[in-house]
């Protein structure tokens, strides 16, 4: 696992925006990766549902990972903390593939606390992470009951060696002009041109296999 584009995180407060894989180890190496090279903790955002299964609220509160209200989410800005959220969340995560496109649906949480509290959003994007796990979320049966229930817990395969490269893209700046819309479609399209420029789409475990190799061998 490797991170490129470091000299894109701020001193200051951000929020982080990524795309969820099926997955988000790459999201929890982030996190200590960043911790090791930088000493700074990343408040995370994630959906409430999470916190009801057993035994994961301890792993969680170690991360700092919480469902915030939104004043709290400025609160924990204002005190000049990096944030991380991932606005496809499960949806994303189950009915996602390997052409990653992005499932936002109508979310923009994030843009309205970025523009509140006045910092800039940073893109992130993890090169073949559809490839090291494999959500079958997105089949007919499982889609009914998320959809009917929010069912949570789909098959999932991997476990794959493959090459994990988190991207940090340049951020975008706070603007006090800017729509919380037009913030939320300037993020995905900064997301979009690191999967663009990083992913081979549609994805394939055996590239990404090949990738760390031929990475060992520079």
């Amino acid at each position: 696992y490797d991170i490129s584009g470091l000299e894109n995180l701020p001193n200051g407060p951000a929020i982080l925006v990524y795309y969820h894989g099926a997955f988000p180890i790459d999201y929890y190496l982030f996190l200590q990766k960043i911790y090791r090279l930088t000493g700074k903790f990343i408040y995370s955002v994630i959906d409430h549902v999470i916190f009801h299964f057993p035994g994961i609220s301890l792993f969680l509160s170690l991360h700092h990972t919480d469902h915030p209200t939104r004043e709290k989410c400025i609160n924990i800005l204002k005190q000049g903390h990096l944030m991380g959220v991932a606005p496809g969340g499960v949806r994303e995560q189950n009915y996602g593939n390997n052409y990653y496109k992005l499932i936002w649906g109508k979310r923009k949480g994030f843009a309205h606390i970025a523009i509140d509290a006045k910092v800039p959003v940073i893109p992130l994007f993890t090169q073949n992470i559809r490839e090291g796990y494999v959500s079958y979320g997105n089949i007919r049966p499982m889609r009914w009951l998320y959809e009917r229930n929010r069912w949570l817990i789909f098959p999932i395969y991997g476990l794959f060696p493959v090459k994990l490269i988190t991207h940090i893209g340049e951020q975008i700046p706070y603007d006090p002009n800017i729509t919380p819309e037009k913030l939320t479609e300037k993020t995905q399209r900064a997301i979009e041109a690191l999967r663009d420029k990083h992913q081979k789409i549609p994805g394939s475990v055996l590239h990404a296999l090949r990738q760390r190799f031929e990475t060992r061998k520079q």
